[in-house]
């Protein structure tokens, strides 16, 4: 069913005009002897074909088109435009103005039908657009998301292999992940990023992989040899996740060769300082530490949370980006809502 949209401020021509329109069929006229009311209606509804007389008080149809037209979504709309014989500047005008055809007065019967149908067969192909439009954005969406879907999969199994390897459990990867989502909300970050980086944070040790058992799986301290070994896995978690089409995969990259630098710039691989560090980075040396602080593993017990907080206060400038730590502090009851969602037990996928 089309709505018509008629504006006159004579009662005769609405009448007349009104069942023209009624005998075009499935149409609904819908009637207004002032433009300005007219006008209020259209913001809050969309007809299909705008029938307008030129000739009104308080607002002429010139004026009402191009009121019309401003309306967020009705630039497209059919426009007839009544006017009398001897007007043509006027039709120029409305030409210019936005009107897409005009009727003369006095109305023939068989022009206006012709018109009418003319412009709602336009209509009805603007619709029909709309909607195919409408339909493949969806589509589209609909494929994206499933891409997104199997691309998450896959980096939540590349980081369950590197735990596999490591005494760190499933839901450290998770906790640390929420953490930094928590951090980022703190900072400011768009929604988009916050789950960019809840997404690629779970690959920062991604590297372990290649880190030998004998130094992974050592329940003691590292010889400084060891250590150096060790301090690679930045590095090769870099080399597999750099230069990849996922823009998930790639924050991926920057976060594994940079969370274990320190804001002072006594951290590795390259020893970066301040904002030096891409952000990322910065957010997760936060929740990576506080997590392994917290947590218990096969060669330490768990810290206590004060202490924990207190390590990551007494690191700010030297450790940490102070604004990270703050923004982490800030968001303390979301912190202790993650701890006591994912346990060590537990390893959910985001």
């Amino acid at each position: 069913m089309n709505t018509v949209l008629i504006i006159d401020d004579s009662e005769i021509n609405l009448t007349l005009i009104k069942a023209l329109v009624l005998r075009l069929g499935e149409c609904t006229p819908v009637l207004f002897d002032n433009p300005l009311k007219a006008l209020d209606w259209c913001r809050e509804q969309v007809p299909d074909l705008v029938i307008v007389d030129y000739m009104m008080p308080e607002m002429d149809g010139l004026k009402f088109i191009n009121a019309f037209r401003a309306l967020h979504g009705r630039d497209e709309i059919p426009v007839l435009m009544v006017t009398a014989n001897d007007q043509k500047e006027v039709r120029y005008e409305a030409l210019l103005g936005g009107a897409n055809d005009f009727l003369t007065k006095p109305i023939d019967r068989v022009e206006f039908s012709a018109r009418a149908r003319n412009m709602l067969s336009l209509r009805t192909g603007q619709k029909f657009l709309a909607d195919r439009a409408s339909h493949l954005a969806a589509l589209v969406d609909e494929q994206t998301r499933e891409i997104r879907d199997r691309e998450q999969e896959l980096i939540f199994r590349m980081s369950r292999a590197a735990e596999f390897r490591d005494p760190e459990t499933g839901a450290h990867i998770q906790r640390m992940a929420y953490y930094s989502r928590i951090i980022a909300k703190g900072l400011g970050l768009d929604e988009k990023t916050q789950k960019l980086l809840l997404e690629a944070a779970p690959m920062h040790d991604v590297g372990k992989i290649g880190i030998p058992d004998y130094i992974l799986l050592k329940p003691g301290k590292l010889t400084f040899e060891e250590f150096e070994v060790m301090k690679n896995h930045a590095k090769l978690g870099h080399e597999l996740l750099k230069g990849s089409g996922s823009e998930i995969l790639r924050a991926g990259a920057a976060i594994a060769i940079s969370h274990h630098e320190k804001f002072d710039g006594s951290g590795y691989p390259h020893g970066l300082a301040g904002t030096k560090i891409p952000l990322f980075g910065r957010i997760v040396a936060v929740a990576d530490v506080f997590d392994a602080l917290t947590s218990e593993r096969p060669y330490k017990k768990a810290w206590p949370l004060k202490d924990a907080c207190k390590f990551l206060e007494d690191g700010r400038g030297l450790h940490f980006d102070p604004m990270c730590v703050e923004a982490f502090l800030a968001g303390w009851d979301d912190i202790l809502a993650i701890r006591q969602r994912f346990q060590d037990e537990e390893a959910p996928m985001i």
